[in-house]
């Protein structure tokens, strides 16, 4: 009886004896691994989790030492099909005053944290064109106001060189309107209509190979069989492009950058879950975000490069977020990743 509950549980128990030998792993375990229950028993702790993992055996030894509880959280554990994030309790199990076992729990802390990665860029996003709407209107007013009095002053002018200098501050002022206009991101509605996501990556790949005259070597990772979605396909290029033309700047036009396509299941996107999502992943091997910088890239005019504008990120994501997807980030040198998920279905139909 304990059993098939144990097997039923999300989260991995496992059962060493005290020479640390595996006697026990439910069903969750075995999908971790990739291995059969079987085949597992009695394997070493040392071998099950590897050197990767090596700090685990040391801290389980501790446990069947001492005959203490021990509490870890959002341990980053690498095992043979993955990497995951995990909380970790080891369990001392005594009999006759002697500790005999450990029991070992392992609970998968991923999703958890994507989802309050998810929300955190979503406040983000809302603070962001809060702030940008109240820019926008203290902005553009007295802008308004010089472009006009150029204009008229314009008008009055006999002396062509003179009307040179009002034709710069009337041409500066669109300028600086176009700015805050796109600072406001996207102002219509996305015109969605059935298209392959390959259709966007591949106008994408060509556009940038185009601009990058081959410096650049971007490589191809699709999944074929993705289903098709319900999108505005300008909207969508514009939002890759942006993502991929950061990560030509930030590889100074020499590197390498992968689009990579999967699907995704059971994915909860801005408070929603669905059935299916795909999953587009924007790989460089630049030098990768600064550490204080990685929180604040989807914020509007935040950059860490001296040329940038700091607004192709923060339209990106607002592009994204009309189709009820989202954009996240992470970064180490050699190894920057943007991910894209769209969901497959429309909003109403999450399960």
């Amino acid at each position: 009886m304990h059993k098939k509950i144990l097997d039923h549980l999300n989260s991995v128990i496992m059962l060493f004896n005290g020479a640390l030998k595996l006697t026990y792993i439910n069903n969750a375990g075995e999908i971790l691994f990739a291995d059969s229950a079987r085949h597992l028993a009695g394997m070493s702790a040392e071998n099950l989790f590897n050197t990767a993992n090596a700090a685990i055996v040391e801290d389980l030894r501790h446990c069947l030492k001492t005959n203490e509880v021990l509490v870890d959280r959002e341990l980053s554990l690498e095992f043979p099909k993955r990497l995951i994030t995990a909380n970790l309790s080891a369990t001392p199990l005594l009999e006759g005053g002697c500790v005999t076992d450990v029991i070992v729990e392992l609970q998968p802390v991923d999703r958890h944290l994507r989802i309050s990665r998810g929300e955190k860029l979503l406040e983000q996003q809302h603070s962001a064109r809060l702030l940008v709407r109240g820019l926008a209107h203290e902005i553009k007013n007295p802008l308004g106001g010089i472009r006009g009095a150029a204009q008229l002053l314009d008008m009055e002018l006999q002396d062509a060189e003179l009307s040179e200098y009002t034709r710069i501050i009337m041409a500066e002022s669109d300028r600086l309107r176009e700015l805050v206009d796109r600072m406001l991101g996207p102002n219509r509605p996305p015109h969605k209509t059935a298209l392959n996501i390959h259709e966007v990556l591949e106008r994408v790949r060509q556009l940038v190979q185009a601009e990058t005259t081959g410096q650049i070597m971007i490589k191809q990772d699709y999944d074929p069989s993705l289903p098709m979605i319900e999108a505005d396909l300008d909207q969508l290029i514009q939002a890759v492009l942006n993502i991929v033309r950061n990560a030509v700047q930030a590889l100074g036009n020499q590197g390498e950058i992968t689009l990579k396509t999967r699907i995704t299941r059971q994915a909860t996107i801005n408070h929603r879950r669905y059935r299916l999502s795909i999953k587009i992943d924007i790989i460089d091997n630049g030098p990768g975000i600064k550490e204080n910088m990685i929180n604040q890239i989807f914020y509007p005019l935040i950059s860490d490069r001296t040329e940038g504008t700091g607004l192709g990120l923060p339209i990106a994501q607002s592009l994204i977020n009309q189709h009820h997807g989202i954009i996240e980030c992470s970064s180490k040198p050699g190894n920057t990743v943007f991910s894209i998920y769209l969901p497959v279905e429309n909003s109403d139909e999450q399960t």
